[in-house]
């Protein structure tokens, strides 16, 4: 596998990698090839991060996509995502340490994502997390296969969630990650 650069030139590739997009997260976000480009031409602009992981036969597996905030300390890792029949190869999880490196080249900080939950799949849905967003944050649990967990054998830990920001009991799970360290890096 090799990850690299997705060319904002290259038509085919931001065509498979729109279509990753929409098969990967099955149409929630991204429903169809159209909304996917569109997605395609903003995460490919200038001063942004996009890498795509290709198998040795030259298939696009995955790609994962970021943008700087607060002034460059912060990148928002925007989206992840692996083709469904690479999924669980591990392919993820490389696409996140290279984005972890393109950000630490970059002098970056923390990577922040979020991770929805649209479908009651950990305890934080369907339920008001009103007054105490904390304690149901504390008290959280994948019910069935949320990518919180997946993020969490990355490093990355909960550190805030959006209650409602997808409808009623649909909350975003905000997560984070330094991604330098002081005594690390000197």
């Amino acid at each position: 596998m090799q990850i690299t650069d997705l060319n904002p030139t290259d038509t085919h590739a931001i065509q498979q990698a729109a279509a990753i997009l929409v098969a990967g997260f099955r149409g929630y976000s991204w429903p169809d090839l159209d909304s996917a480009l569109e997605e395609m031409h903003q995460v490919l602009q200038t001063g942004k991060i996009c890498r795509a992981a290709y198998a040795d036969n030259g298939t696009m597996l995955g790609w994962i996509g970021g943008n700087p905030q607060y002034d460059g300390h912060v990148w928002e890792l925007h989206p992840l995502v692996v083709s469904p029949t690479a999924q669980g190869q591990g392919i993820g999880r490389a696409l996140v340490y290279d984005f972890e490196a393109q950000v630490h080249m970059r002098n970056g900080l923390t990577i922040l994502l979020g991770s929805d939950d649209l479908d009651a799949m950990t305890t934080l849905s369907d339920v008001d997390l009103y007054p105490d967003v904390w304690q149901h944050v504390k008290a959280v649990r994948n019910l069935r296969g949320h990518p919180y967990s997946f993020y969490q054998k990355c490093g990355f830990v909960i550190v805030g969630v959006v209650p409602d920001a997808n409808g009623i009991g649909k909350p975003d799970i905000l997560m984070a990650k330094r991604v330098q360290n002081k005594a690390r890096d000197s």
